[in-house]
């Protein structure tokens, strides 16, 4: 893969990893958003983010000399903290209905 091509990869994988950060943000920030099924689509989100995220700083070391990866562990980051607070919630749910 060339280094531009490697560029361009990795800048697209990283906004959409962004944008899907941010919009599980927004859905963990603002709960009643998203009446059905609100945590499984956030954890959904937050795995993607980090999924696009980790494979924009893989393309990114092994493909482009002098890679600066913040942007992309910026996203990574926000991947986890949609995991983590939806993952509670969703333990919860799981809990309270084992426990009927």
């Amino acid at each position: 893969m060339s280094a531009d091509t490697a560029r361009r990869n990795v800048r697209i994988l990283t906004w959409i990893g962004i944008a899907t950060g941010v919009i599980g943000g927004l859905l963990v920030a603002f709960p009643t958003a998203l009446p059905f099924g609100g945590p499984w689509v956030q954890l959904a989100l937050g795995i993607a983010t980090l999924v696009l995220a980790f494979r924009a700083r893989k393309i990114g070391i092994a493909e482009i000399e002098g890679f600066d990866g913040r942007l992309s562990l910026f996203a990574a980051l926000l991947g986890f903290l949609i995991i983590f607070f939806a993952g509670q919630v969703a333990f919860g749910i799981l809990v309270d209905a084992a426990n009927p």
